[in-house]
């Protein structure tokens, strides 16, 4: 497995090794105790699968409190994946990674706690599987508008499906701070 870090800290992506023969592939998407000597968290309480066409984009969503780090990978499809880091006193806050995934490079992101996630649908179907670190809560829901044109995230897609919540998200600027998570020193 090689892992890597990205150019906003705590933000890892992950590459498990892939055995390929005749017959397809064998990987194992998750495995404790190797994450673990990774540094990724142990502890998921919630596997989600979401279905998702062409040109869907879904994000930047985020829990807070109930934060959530998600491991997250692709099934079917391909996809442009985002970290946006939303932690309130972060050396990196408003600063944002991405990485293609797919079921062809069979890579994985890690999203901490304390940032915010999306992803738009590069193939024409795109089955994306996240593990989470705490349940969804929905009174702690919140998202940060997907062309904040103060992030300038550089989508693959220019006029996405989105859904009407998507739609309506504020940019990070405009959400209290209250409202976000706290960047604690230490913290991945």
């Amino acid at each position: 497995m090689n892992v890597k870090e990205t150019q906003v800290p705590g933000v890892l992506i992950i590459e498990p090794r892939v055995w390929r023969d005749v017959r397809g592939f064998f990987l194992e998407t998750w495995q404790q105790t190797r994450y673990q000597e990774c540094g990724l968290p142990t502890h998921f309480v919630q596997d989600n699968v979401s279905c998702s066409t062409h040109g869907t984009l879904r994000g930047l969503h985020f829990q807070h409190p109930s934060d959530q780090g998600k491991l997250v990978s692709v099934l079917q499809g391909e996809i442009f994946d985002v970290a946006l880091d939303i932690r309130v006193e972060s050396p990196t806050f408003g600063q944002w990674t991405s990485v293609v995934l797919s079921n062809e490079n069979n890579r994985q992101i890690y999203v901490p706690e304390g940032f915010a996630h999306g992803f738009c649908v590069l193939s024409e179907q795109a089955v994306v599987m996240y593990k989470c670190t705490d349940f969804y809560n929905p009174q702690a829901e919140g998202g940060v508008l997907w062309n904040d044109p103060d992030l300038a995230i550089d989508w693959p897609i220019r006029e996405p499906l989105l859904s009407d919540k998507d739609r309506t998200y504020t940019r990070l600027q405009h959400i209290p701070p209250a409202h976000l998570p706290h960047y604690s020193v230490g913290s991945r």
